[in-house]
C-alpha cells in the first residue's frame, strides 16, 4: 500500500471509560475506495473506535489522520468529507423520501437544485424510484435501510462509515445493500464498516478482528483463509479466540449436528 494511497491511518488509539478499556493501542490504515471491515463481537470495541474515527469521542491517546486532517484538530473539517450510517437508521417517519434527503443535504449547506440532483441520483443507487413522496415509516424495513445510507451519501462523502448497518436486516436486503457498497467504492467511495456478521465481512477487501478493544489480526480474506486451512471468516475469528489447546473445541453448524447428536445428526 502506498503512502499517497492511503486516506484514513490511525495510529495507537486507547478510549478508557472509568475503569473499562474499550479500545486498546488500534492501529490500521485504509487506501482510498478499499471496503475495511472492523469485525468482532458485541461490546468488542467496534463503535468506540468509529466514534473516534467520527471525532464525536476524543481518544485518551493515540493519533490519526483522515484525508489529511488531524484526527483531535481539525474535527469539523473530518466530519465534513464523512458519511455516517449506524443500525439505528435516523429516518423521519413523517417526512417523505424526498424531504429526509433534503433535511440532510441542508444540514451539510447544500443548495436546492444540488439536493434535487443528488438526490434523483441516489435513489436510483439504492433502488427506490418510485418512492420519492412516501413516508419513511411506509418502507420496507430494505428500503428503510437504503434510503438511510443515500442520506448518508447526500453530501458526496469521501469516506462512508457504517456502524453494523445491517443488524436485524432480512438477508435478502443484505445482499441488496451490499451490492450498493461495492458500486460505491468501485466510484471511489472509501468505505469502513462494522459488523458481526462473518459472511457479508467476506465482501471486504480487508479485515481487522478486534476482541475486548484489542486488534487481534488485519488482512484479506483470502490470506486469512490461505494461512488458517478455514474456508470462512467466522470459523477463523473463533480459532483466534480459542487458545491453541482448546481450537480443537471449533467445530462448524454441520459438525455440531453429527458430533453432538449422533452420526445421522438426530436425537
Amino acid at each position: 500500500m502506498s503512502v499517497s494511497e492511503i486516506v484514513v491511518d490511525i495510529k495507537e488509539l486507547n478510549k478508557k471509560f472509568g475503569d473499562i478499556h474499550a479500545v486498546k493501542n488500534v492501529s490500521f490504515s485504509i487506501k482510498k475506495g478499499e471496503i475495511f471491515g472492523l469485525l468482532g463481537p458485541n461490546g468488542s470495541g467496534k463503535s468506540t473506535t468509529i466514534r473516534m474515527l467520527c471525532g464525536v469521542i476524543t481518544p485518551n491517546s493515540g493519533k490519526g489522520t483522515l484525508f489529511g486532517y488531524d484526527l483531535k484538530k481539525d474535527i469539523e473539517a473530518i466530519k465534513s468529507h464523512i458519511g455516517y450510517m449506524s443500525q439505528q437508521f435516523g429516518l423521519y417517519g413523517d417526512l417523505t423520501v424526498m424531504e429526509n434527503l433534503a433535511f440532510y443535504g441542508r444540514i451539510f449547506g447544500m443548495k436546492k437544485k444540488e439536493i434535487i440532483t443528488e438526490s434523483k441520483r441516489l435513489i436510483q443507487l439504492a433502488e427506490i424510484s418510485g418512492k420519492e413522496n412516501a413516508l419513511a415509516k411506509t418502507l420496507s424495513g430494505g428500503q428503510k435501510q437504503r434510503l438511510a445510507l443515500s442520506c448518508a451519501l447526500i453530501h458526496n462523502p469521501k469516506l462512508l462509515v457504517l456502524d453494523e448497518p445491517t443488524a436485524g436486516v432480512d438477508p435478502v436486503s443484505r445482499r441488496q445493500f451490499w451490492k450498493t457498497i461495492v458500486k460505491l467504492s468501485a466510484q471511489g467511495v472509501t468505505v469502513f464498516i462494522t459488523t458481526h456478521y462473518m459472511d457479508e465481512a467476506e465482501v471486504c477487501d480487508r479485515v481487522a478482528f478486534i476482541y475486548r478493544g484489542d486488534i487481534i489480526d488485519i488482512d484479506t480474506p483470502e490470506a486469512f483463509y490461505e494461512k488458517s486451512g478455514f474456508d470462512n471468516l467466522e470459523d477463523i475469528f473463533i480459532a483466534h479466540e480459542l487458545s491453541n489447546q482448546h481450537k480443537s473445541q471449533l467445530m462448524s453448524y454441520k459438525e455440531m449436528k453429527s458430533k453432538l447428536r449422533g452420526s445421522e445428526g438426530k436425537v
